[in-house]
């Protein structure tokens, strides 16, 4: 397939740091790496978010009236077979998978590549979206059926909470300024009590949970991610993360508030450490 969108980009120690650091002030510790902590897991989505944004500018979404839709995150699937690295350029590639008409919207598939400066793909993203309000584009394509893992062993559940300030850092470090994550009146036009939590930080905090719990610390080994977005997560809410191993290299996790279950049908697989790419030049600074 064609992309209808391709992003280049260099990381930078400062923003992949800052965003770990974002992560980890929910779970509570720093990064068990140290000084010179790894990628967040989950990086690779701060990046093809980028290339996503640009890709739905070129589906020609819009309401009966031509107003611009709402997109909720329904699901994301993350496979790697290495983390981010500081210096490294990436070039990220967004494919349009399909698209289908839902009673309340549009509901669309996209697929990302990132290939490193070696001209090797390391990292694979889909991600599933509703266009909230949407009548168009036309059904086209297929989507992928929803990703869900579960498992019969028993669980063990961390309690945690996102603050406010916690969803503010989250967005400058993320890049991810949605004002229904820091304007109150703006997450209530869009149906909402109020300001919500990322999706994707809650996600990015039970990858941690998974690192300090499951993989001895080390982020390198995560290789898969998958979840299903179920209902959103407001500051100050408890969440209860439900960890459970399914017997191999996978660990299965839901979380849930009062209000539900937030995620649903998670898996993170854990894998070997790989080699790190070799980045040329001297590495950025923030």
């Amino acid at each position: 397939m064609t992309p209808v969108a391709t992003l280049v980009r260099t990381i930078t120690v400062g923003e992949l740091a800052a965003y770990r650091d974002a992560v980890r002030s929910v779970v509570g510790s720093p990064a068990p790496d140290g000084a010179s902590p790894k990628a967040s897991p989950v990086h690779t989505f701060v990046l093809a978010h980028q290339a996503f944004d640009l890709a739905f500018g070129k589906i020609d979404a819009a309401g009966p009236n031509g107003e611009e839709p709402t997109r909720v995150h329904l699901s994301q699937e993350i496979r790697a077979d290495r983390l981010l690295t500081p210096g490294e350029t990436v070039t990220i590639e967004v494919d349009l998978l399909g698209a289908r008409k839902e009673a309340g919207g549009v509901r669309v598939a996209m697929r990302a590549v990132l290939v490193g400066a070696d001209g090797a793909t390391f990292a694979e993203l889909v991600t599933g979206a509703l266009l909230g309000g949407a009548v168009t584009p036309e059904p086209f394509g297929e989507l992928p059926p929803f990703p869900a893992h579960r498992t019969k062993n028993p669980p063990t559940v961390h309690n945690r909470q996102i603050a406010v300030e916690d969803v503010r850092r989250y967005a400058a470090a993320s890049g991810d300024t949605n004002p229904i994550h820091l304007e109150d009146a703006a997450a209530r036009a869009a149906g909402f009590d109020g300001v919500i939590a990322h999706g994707m930080s809650l996600l990015a905090v039970v990858c941690e949970e998974v690192v300090d719990h499951h993989a001895g610390g080390d982020a390198s080994l995560v290789r898969e991610v998958g979840v299903r977005f179920s209902s959103p997560v407001r500051p100050g809410e408890p969440i209860d993360i439900t960890l459970a191993p399914d017997g191999g290299d996978t660990v299965c996790f839901s979380c849930r508030t009062p209000q539900g279950l937030a995620l649903k049908g998670g898996w993170v697989t854990l894998g070997q450490a790989p080699a790190l790419p070799v980045t040329e030049g001297t590495i950025a600074s923030m």
